[in-house]
């Protein structure tokens, strides 16, 4: 199966951590990065008082179900050193799952595909370089109803 992610950073060393956690899931044994966007620096989205990010996108495939996928994906920000302090604050790194194939979901844990992406320019302009399609699926969709 193929999923998306949406990968920012905005404190320490972004690019840095950016490739580093690309590092770490394409090491991981049920994943294999197949895409992956340049590194577009953007103004923070919703809590403005903070650093520029620094975002990425990634196509990868994998063996995983989305929940799986997820649980590795929030491992990898746990052991980065991520801290969740704050709704949109600064941090260390963020990995999101916008899509998984064309899988539609709707869990407490994970809404697919993202319920935002369609709305942020950080994650639509690196996602259209790597798959304009998938990109142009989620701009078309209306988000899911909360």
């Amino acid at each position: 199966m193929k999923a998306w992610l949406s990968l920012g950073a905005n404190i320490g060393d972004p690019p840095a951590q950016l490739a580093e956690a690309i590092r770490r899931i394409g090491a991981h044994e049920a994943i294999s990065v197949t895409r992956q966007s340049a590194v577009l620096a953007t103004k923070p989205w919703g809590k403005t008082d903070q650093p520029d990010f620094a975002n990425q996108a990634l196509e990868v495939e994998t063996r995983l179900e989305p929940i799986a996928l997820l649980d590795v994906i929030l491992g990898i920000e746990l052991d980065m050193g991520r801290v969740r302090e704050e709704v949109w604050g600064p941090r260390i790194i963020d990995i999101d799952m916008i899509a998984y194939d064309r899988v539609e979901m709707q869990t407490p844990r994970l809404t697919l595909p993202h319920p935002y992406a369609h709305e942020r320019d950080f994650v639509l302009v690196p996602l259209r370089e790597i798959d304009a399609d998938v990109a142009n699926w989620i701009v078309g969709r209306k988000p899911p109803l909360p």
